[in-house]
């Protein structure tokens, strides 16, 4: 007999040989951030239960000052919150980018994409976690437990747990959605081609002078890009700025006035004067891609599969695609009466997802590359190679398609509907 949501009486035996009250989920989820929790809605949208445990305190991670941190949500990604009912809870706070302009350094005319449509839409990332959160724990089919932390167990016929509170938990997959250094993936025996760039990124906001329009700019420096993405309000501006690694302390050294004359410079006067309007954080690039991102009753999504520089904005988007991709692999087996932790259902989602995260990743690595070669001749093919994106119309569609999310086999919601 039920005793509430996927508890079942009995379902278990304890370590001392008694039965015990062990709860019942079809997925057991470690990692609560914007990945697992998007893919925990999705999975309850189509009646697919989900335990999510994360170790961090909800007090710490949903904070109600502005950090700097913002992500730009492709169009694709923006499809898949509308239909799992997330979207127009960020309406409000949304910026959508009509426009984005790529330089090489401060050249004259840059390579714009615009559409009648939005290219992505700008989101205060706590706002992001605070929306996801309060949907979760509004949704019938997730147990949301954080702070928490789990011992878990795959074995053949399931995947077992011990909470850190003492109650335990019977899935029949387990997802790691833990970041870049997921304890699953490494616990899994799951490789990683890894390498550290020699740069560092800075993350903070500047409230400035002229309205952006909701253009988004990306200047390219052989240290790394400068990037300046509109946030609500017209007169505000996220920026992830590359810098080289030896430079990064002296940079979050100087004094905030300093620091905004110098974001100014960097970008070239484009939006007047700035103000820093949140805090500083800054930390090393690297980029890491596993081998393999499915195991025995186990997937990877997001960053514990694959980390990207923020080059082009596409980390947080290349997670949701995975969720996308495994919520449908999921609810269809579901229908289909399999259990979730088959190995050819997982098959199926390194299938659909392998080319395309490894498509993404090499393109962002090698821009990276390509836009940090210093000298007057790769600039100048740099400028050409710009130029001839702006001329060549096809070639334009495609990066924007690419920008948008909408390359490759779609999954369903990154369509827009629902599985």
């Amino acid at each position: 007999m039920a005793d509430g949501p996927g508890l079942r009486r009995g379902d278990g035996v304890g370590r001392g040989g008694y039965c015990t009250l062990m709860q019942r989920t079809d997925v057991l989820i470690l990692g609560g951030g914007l990945v697992g929790l998007t893919l925990a809605l999705a999975l309850d949208r189509h009646g697919v239960s989900s335990v999510v445990v994360d170790p961090a305190d909800p007090a710490t991670t949903l904070s109600p000052t502005f950090d700097g941190r913002a992500s730009a949500i492709a169009s694709a990604s923006w499809n898949m919150l509308e239909a799992i009912g997330i979207a127009e809870r960020l309406v409000p706070h949304g910026q959508p980018i009509h426009r984005i302009e790529v330089r090489d350094g401060l050249q004259r005319d840059p390579l714009v994409f615009a559409d009648e449509r939005p290219l992505g839409t700008m989101v205060e990332n706590r706002i992001l976690r605070r929306e996801l959160r309060e949907a979760a724990l509004a949704s019938s089919n997730i147990d949301l437990r954080m702070p928490a932390r789990a011992e878990v167990d795959r074995r053949e016929d399931g995947v077992f747990a011990t909470l850190s509170d003492g109650s335990e938990v019977r899935a029949d997959l387990l997802v790691a959605a833990e970041g870049r250094r997921s304890p699953t993936r490494d616990a899994a025996g799951i490789r990683i081609a890894q390498w550290q760039y020699a740069h560092s990124a800075i993350v903070t906001a500047f409230d400035h002078e002229r309205d952006h329009g909701g253009v988004a700019h990306e200047i390219f420096y052989p240290a790394g890009p400068f990037a300046l993405l509109p946030m609500i309000g017209g007169k505000r501006s996220a920026v992830v700025w590359s810098v080289h690694g030896k430079d990064a302390a002296g940079m979050m050294a100087l004094s905030d006035h300093a620091f905004a004359v110098e974001a100014e410079k960097a970008a070239g006067g484009l939006l007047g004067k700035f103000t820093i309007a949140a805090p500083r954080a800054a930390w090393p690039l690297g980029f890491h891609h596993a081998a393999t991102i499915i195991g025995e009753r186990l997937a990877l999504v997001g960053d514990a599969a694959h980390g990207i520089h923020p080059i082009a904005g596409q980390g947080l988007n290349l997670g949701w695609r995975d969720a996308a991709a495994l919520a449908q692999v999921i609810v269809e087996g579901s229908r289909l009466g399999l259990d979730l932790g088959d190995a050819q259902l997982l098959a199926r989602y390194q299938r659909w997802r392998g080319f395309d995260a490894m498509a993404v990743s090499v393109a962002t690595d090698s821009f990276t590359r390509l836009f940090g070669v210093p000298g007057r001749i790769p600039r100048a093919v740099r400028r050409f190679g710009i130029g001839a994106v702006e001329r060549i119309a096809p070639l334009k569609s495609f990066f924007m398609a690419e920008a948008r999310g909408e390359v490759g086999e779609l999954p369903t919601l990154l369509r827009g509907t629902m599985i």
